[in-house]
């Protein structure tokens, strides 16, 4: 409901609306200039220069016509002309003499132009206000950036009825993406997501309810974002929480991710109050936008089959469930896939005994119900779905059961949601059943093999039949002769014989390490008469059978590049004998390194931390297929000769046979080390690599094993309750006693909090890689961590 300003309070809201451009200062931008993509000069600044108007490179070759802030190391676009776009080297804008603008490719082709509505401009001018215009000799704009927003509202702009901001693909896609926030001309201001690729809307998951009475949506420079009637009366606020222009740089931007967030950047270190040198959201609508999107059509928040959930940045998180994975690596709102066969539909083989269920509580797809039951058992509601082959997920609560069909949508994670999803998969140890098509098939063989039988050209194709057996097995038999130098196809990688790698290994004598699934070998492999170290490790148990499946699985290992990774150099694979060949890392393990007599260095400690981050960020979120560790722990970071940390065995869980564990709980990975979603049947996605890599994290903080029996205090033994408990009673200088690097160093107690938020036992709390490096690296703040213990399941 509106209500009416005070005659001071109108007063001040009408002195901070947006200057005209005509009170601006101003560089003018004459008749005839032109800019051109990656051209050294290709910008127009502001006066101060804090805003430039010109190309930024997106892709290798593509350009973006646009403006951003011109004194932030980080590049932040917050208005562009061909988003859709992009535009070649050699494009060129150019204000010509009779006042058009207009945007040409290399060959003069006009790719856009400025729209207006009368004729008569002199000049161009990129103001401080992040706008830039036209104007005529009297300095009346005849055009403005500000009239045709991307995704941005900038303080003194405002969004008038029928404008529109358009949300980008993604971070680094700025073409328009999934959503939209419009102030509609009834007066209402919504967001809406959008029906991709077309510019028609589904479903509004925010509005200001004020249809007929909306008017302007209004930044002032004050920082204050809110919506008026036309007669200046406040309706809403969009961003209640304000921020000194003189101080902050501001930006309002529609995310990729359908929230609309106020961020503040800090002008200068002075001036930032203790906040990190970083775009800061002040404000965000809406404040769970994985439970405000329930559409009848497209895939909600996050995509097809995939869930949303909320983390502790409030950035929502979309992931798959287990046995799914994402169908565009490089877009993750683009759903996920089922990684194995459907069920089979044929009443001969419905295969009932080839599926079991992945639970997963306080989940749920709304609307893609195709049957609902009431008071049943979970029992029930498991068997009905298993018996029945359209069934993808089941959801039970409260004894209500819903059967679920693909694609799901609207998928969510969330503590109000309830109850438990009971997600379909096909067991890891069998195979789709082919029986109806084996059937057919032995069916003709039968008819085929009559004919024949009658045919007198029976006896000559027997004959070569046998032949052809003969030289099968013959084949067979003869031992497997590869190439020394085989590589696979687009890879720099070698493919060695195992008597090579028994030569170079000196029959696999100098032992390196030992593990439950393998064991590492130092050998020496020559390459042009050059010698290399190199470790070769041993499988024991492979859980592919066949060479391509194997070289398929290798094949993804080897793709990943990244200097906190360790390099595969190659592989064999010659019946049983299936060996990886990595290079030697001289200084060995960091539990080595870490847990000896005399403690490391303090700052070694947190270079290997950072080290060992960026890896899981790159596998995590940079490769073509994301990759999860799910054994990380100081045995498998590996230092070189510098003491580089490096991530060693990551990939090969897949590699391994399903039945294979580090510990006698039938689960993957090692105690201590290890997510408790393993332990309660609910996904595992990356977030158990965080939850590693917090253990890890504090091992390296307090230099110290995560468990220690031999402690004189029994508090003291789990170093996970330890380290939560010396936060939360301001005693942390106890994790680090006598260690006075540690201590000295300011951000000490900001480490051991992100290592609490790794280890939070919700995964949904858990930051990504990602958002742990950033917090690490002081781009983002680091909020007060809760109790990792917190949360509560009723599996």
């Amino acid at each position: 409901m509106a209500f009416q300003v005070s005659n001071i309070m109108l007063f001040i809201l009408m002195f901070l609306l947006p200057l005209s451009a005509t009170a601006q200062p101003y560089r003018n931008v004459t008749l005839g200039s032109a800019l051109i993509a990656n051209n050294a000069n290709s910008t127009w600044l502001s006066p101060s220069g804090e805003f430039a108007f010109g190309f930024q490179q997106i892709i290798p070759g593509g350009y973006l016509l646009a403006i951003w802030f011109n004194k932030i190391p980080e590049t932040t676009i917050v208005w562009s002309a061909n988003r859709d776009n992009l535009v070649q080297e050699g494009s060129r804008v150019q204000l010509f003499a009779d006042g058009r603008f207009e945007l040409s490719d290399p060959r003069g082709q006009r790719i856009w132009a400025a729209t207006l509505s009368r004729v008569g401009v002199t000049y161009g001018a990129m103001l401080d206000t992040g706008n830039f215009v036209l104007a005529n000799r009297n300095s009346v704009v005849l055009w403005q950036s500000f009239d045709e927003p991307t995704d941005t509202l900038l303080p003194t702009q405002t969004l008038n009825r029928g404008v529109k901001l358009v949300s980008s693909f993604s971070k680094t896609n700025y073409s328009k993406g999934r959503f939209i926030f419009i102030l509609q001309n009834d007066g209402n201001l919504v967001s809406y997501t959008r029906n991709f690729p077309m510019d028609n809307v589904i479903f509004a998951y925010w509005s200001t309810q004020t249809v007929g009475t909306g008017f302007q949506v209004i930044f002032n420079q004050s920082g204050y974002i809110f919506l008026v009637a036309q007669n200046g009366s406040l309706l809403n606020y969009v961003s209640p929480n304000a921020a000194s222009s003189s101080q902050f740089y501001q930006r309002a931007i529609l995310e990729y991710d359908g929230v609309l967030r106020h961020y503040v950047y800090p002008k200068s270190a002075n001036s930032s109050g203790g906040i990190a040198m970083a775009w800061s959201s002040m404000d965000f609508i809406p404040s769970n936008i994985c439970m405000s999107i329930r559409q009848s059509s497209g895939g909600g928040a996050c995509g097809f089959n995939s869930f949303c959930s909320i983390g502790i940045d409030q950035m929502p998180n979309c992931d798959c469930p287990v046995g799914y994975s994402v169908v565009d690596p490089n877009d993750r709102m683009s759903g996920c896939k089922p990684n194995f066969a459907a069920q089979n539909c044929d009443k001969e083989a419905r295969e009932t005994d080839h599926f079991s269920f992945n639970d997963m509580p306080n989940t749920d797809w709304p609307d893609s119900d195709y049957t609902y039951f009431q008071q049943v058992r979970e029992d029930w509601c498991r068997q009905v779905c298993l018996d029945d082959c359209f069934c993808a997920v089941a959801i039970f609560r409260d004894g209500n059961c819903w059967k679920k069909k693909y694609p799901l949508s609207n998928g969510r994670v969330d503590s109000g949601v309830g109850g438990k999803a009971l997600i379909k998969i096909r067991n890891t140890n069998v195979t789709a059943n082919f029986s109806v098509s084996k059937k057919s098939n032995r069916s003709t063989l039968i008819i085929i093999g009559s004919v024949l039988l009658g045919s007198s050209t029976f006896l000559n194709l027997l004959l070569l039949s046998s032949l052809l057996l003969y030289a099968f097995y013959f084949n067979k038999l003869k031992p497997n002769r590869h190439q020394p130098y085989q590589v696979l196809p687009g890879l720099n990688i070698r493919r060695f014989g195992f008597k090579e790698l028994q030569e170079a290994t000196n029959g696999f004598k100098e032992e390196l390490g030992r593990g439950s699934c393998s064991t590492v070998y130092k050998g020496i492999v020559k390459n042009d008469n050059i010698e290399k170290v190199v470790a070769v490790k041993k499988l024991h148990k492979m859980a592919t059978e066949g060479e391509q499946e194997f070289k398929a699985e290798v094949s993804s290992i080897s793709r990943t590049n990244h200097k906190n990774l360790v390099q595969l150099l190659g592989y064999c694979d010659e019946g049983q004998n299936q060996l990886l060949v990595y290079e030697f890392m001289s200084n060995g393990s960091l539990s080595n390194f870490l847990f000896q007599s005399s403690r490391p260095n303090w700052y070694k400690r947190l270079q290997i931390a950072f080290a060992t981050a960026r890896g899981l960020c790159y596998l995590h979120e940079e490769c073509n297929n994301q990759i999860i560790h799910c054994d990380i722990k100081p045995q498998n970071i590996l230092l070189d000769e510098s003491f580089t940390a490096k991530i060693s065995d990551f990939g090969i869980a897949k590699l391994l046979k399903p039945d294979q564990s580090r510990t006698t709980t039938g689960i993957r990975g090692t105690k201590g080390y290890v997510a408790p979603e393993w332990f309660r049947n609910l996904p595992v996605t990356s977030k158990v690599d965080v939850y590693s890599f917090g253990i890890l994290f504090l091992e390296l903080i307090c230099c110290r094993r995560n468990y220690e029996p031999d402690v004189e205090v029994e508090t003291e033994m789990i170093l996970a309750d330890f380290a939560y408990d010396c936060y939360k009673e301001g005693t942390m200088h106890l994790l680090v006693a006598n260690d006075e690097e540690a201590l000295n160093d300011k951000q000490f107690d900001k480490f051991v909090m992100i290592a609490i938020w790794c280890i939070q036992e919700d995964p949904a709390l858990r930051p990504t890689m990602k958002r742990v490096m950033q917090l690490m690296e002081g781009s983002v703040e680091v909020p007060i961590p809760p109790d990792p213990a917190s949360f509560i399941t009723s599996i």
